[in-house]
């Protein structure tokens, strides 16, 4: 953990250069201090179907949900977040000079007790 995905409207293919917002959003995430590289996970779902607000077809959206292991405190949660969507904001800003964007991130704990992870990438990382 942490695994960001991020679900948007096929019609950002164009001009949303996803492959770079998962590079940034990987970026801002690193900087945080608050994961280890190892176990970073940012991945982007297309949706080919979709129906925004008022049905117009220049109407897009990218939707983050961040998915983070406990123990973290509140403000540290709020500092990534924070620094996660200002990375997006700044990744998708061509897209706020219209009214057709709606960006969204959310940030929720999965329970350690209902949570599984074997990770063969840790040993490698931590040994540099």
């Amino acid at each position: 953990m942490p695994h960001l995905t991020i679900e948007y409207s096929a019609n950002l293919d164009a001009t949303g250069d996803i492959a770079g917002l998962c590079r940034s959003l990987h970026a801002a995430m690193l900087a945080s201090g608050l994961f280890e590289l190892g176990a970073i996970r940012v991945r982007a779902l297309r949706s080919t179907d979709y129906a925004v607000a008022d049905l117009m077809d220049e109407n897009a959206f990218a939707d983050l949900r961040l998915r983070i292991g406990t123990g973290r405190s509140a403000e540290d949660k709020a500092r990534a977040g924070t620094a996660i969507f200002a990375a997006a904001i700044e990744h998708f800003a061509v897209l706020f000079e219209a009214p057709h964007f709606a960006l969204t991130l959310d940030i929720s704990e999965l329970d350690p007790a209902l949570s599984w992870k074997k990770n063969a990438i840790h040993p490698r990382l931590r040994a540099k």
